[in-house]
């Protein structure tokens, strides 16, 4: 990429983060496109490193128990038993009907090729580059890559939401940004100024005059937002929601975009690092991931049929807990999806074993697929994503295996 387009870039995503959720749609003044396909794809990157033993429990397990035997799994836990082996955490209760109904599913014992070192950083970039080599500099997410063998790609066709850095998204394939409760409040006299400053400098004029247009387009977002709120208050399920909090706003937004022209909107969520007191604080990860998943259904309205969630998180955590009634960085976890177009209702897995001699070193869920494997299948299957660039650009190396079939 050149100093030029980082620089472009650098503003385009700067404007955005700096209009407010009332006075900004981020619609950007490139004209919409639509993208060749009419399927929607959420991904959400659940920072901190997710423990899937506790999400999905394999209380069915022999070894389960003991492994654990403060953090209660199963019937223990008033987990919502799933197939008589798996039950599924008690937090995502507001999702268990969606589970019912085959649009929620799970794919156990998965993880990145990222082993051993443990770091938060290493093994969000490694997730999020969707590449196992680090050394060489990380260039762009396998999101973007994906947009750039896609013909028909438009900024508005991809969103990274929120104020976090969306690497997974990043690259020279155009995308959008967005977040809530920022602000962007100019004066006639400011904007002028605005224009004056950057005259004689092409790249920077175009971007301010970009920034100047989202910011100004008042109208479109009021008629979105209300729309968005009518589908809101139609759904009973959006009783279990708690209104006004930033990653409801979120997944407002994304459902609104995908709602019209956008077909990949990505952002994350916080909280899953659970080292100490992991019942309260997976507990309440678990709650903002269940309000995100049931938003984003309101929100879709008709769409959510054809809408796939994919929630992924860069490593699991040890299987044995430890002594302050938490969970440390592991290897193999767990990936969360919903939607429509999700073949739910299972838990997709290879499953190891827990027994000592299961192990990944002695301490970890051991990994026996990989989850960009996964995710790569449902390219494939989503958006007809060809097997060649899966393997070779969107996900250089990965083997893919056999078709796990989570999109119907």
């Amino acid at each position: 990429m050149t100093n030029d387009v980082c620089r472009r870039k650098f503003l385009m995503r700067g404007a955005a983060l700096g209009c407010s959720a009332a006075a900004s749609p981020l619609i950007t003044p490139i004209a919409l496109a639509n993208a060749p396909w009419d399927t929607r794809l959420v991904v959400i990157v659940l920072r901190g490193g997710m423990d899937g033993l506790d999400v999905v429990q394999p209380y069915g397990d022999p070894a389960m128990a003991a492994l654990r035997p403060n953090l209660k799994t199963g019937q223990a836990a008033d987990a919502l038993d799933l197939d008589g082996f798996y039950a599924m955490h008690p937090s995502l209760a507001p999702i268990y009907p969606l589970w019912q109904a085959g649009q929620l599913g799970f794919v156990h014992a998965v993880s990145t090729p990222y082993r051993d070192k443990r770091s938060h950083f290493d093994g969000q970039d490694i997730l999020e580059a969707g590449i196992t080599n680090l050394g060489q500099g990380v260039r762009d997410g396998w999101l973007n890559r994906l947009l750039q063998v896609t013909p028909g790609i438009e900024t508005e066709t991809a969103f990274a939401v929120g104020r976090e850095r969306m690497l997974i998204l990043e690259g020279d394939a155009p995308s959008s940004a967005w977040a809530p409760r920022s602000e962007l409040d100019l004066s006639p006299q400011a904007e002028r100024l605005l224009e004056l400053i950057y005259h004689d400098d092409p790249l920077f004029r175009e971007a301010s005059r970009d920034a100047l247009l989202i910011a100004g387009d008042v109208a479109a977002q009021a008629d979105l937002a209300s729309e968005t709120e009518e589908m809101l208050a139609d759904n009973p399920m959006m009783g279990a929601v708690r209104p006004n909090i930033a990653h409801v706003q979120l997944a407002e937004f994304a459902a609104s975009r995908l709602r019209g022209d956008t077909r990949i909107a990505s952002f994350s969520l916080n909280g899953w690092d659970t080292h100490n007191g992991q019942k309260r604080g997976i507990g309440n990860a678990l709650r903002a991931l269940s309000e995100t998943i049931l938003t984003l259904q309101a929100g879709l309205g008709a769409q959510w049929g054809k809408t796939a969630v994919i929630c992924m998180t860069e490593f699991g955590r040890t299987a044995r807990e430890n002594g302050t009634n938490g969970t440390d960085h592991g290897t193999g976890g767990a990936m969360v999806l919903a939607g429509g177009a999700v073949r739910g209702g299972r838990v997709v897995t290879d499953w190891p074993g827990l027994s000592d001699a299961d192990l990944y070193a002695g301490r970890d869920l051991m990994p026996t697929r990989d989850v960009r494997a996964i995710a790569g299948w449902a390219l494939r299957d989503m958006i007809g994503m060809s097997v060649p660039n899966i393997e070779n650009i969107v996900f250089p190396g990965v083997e893919l295996g056999q078709n796990p079939g989570i999109i119907l």
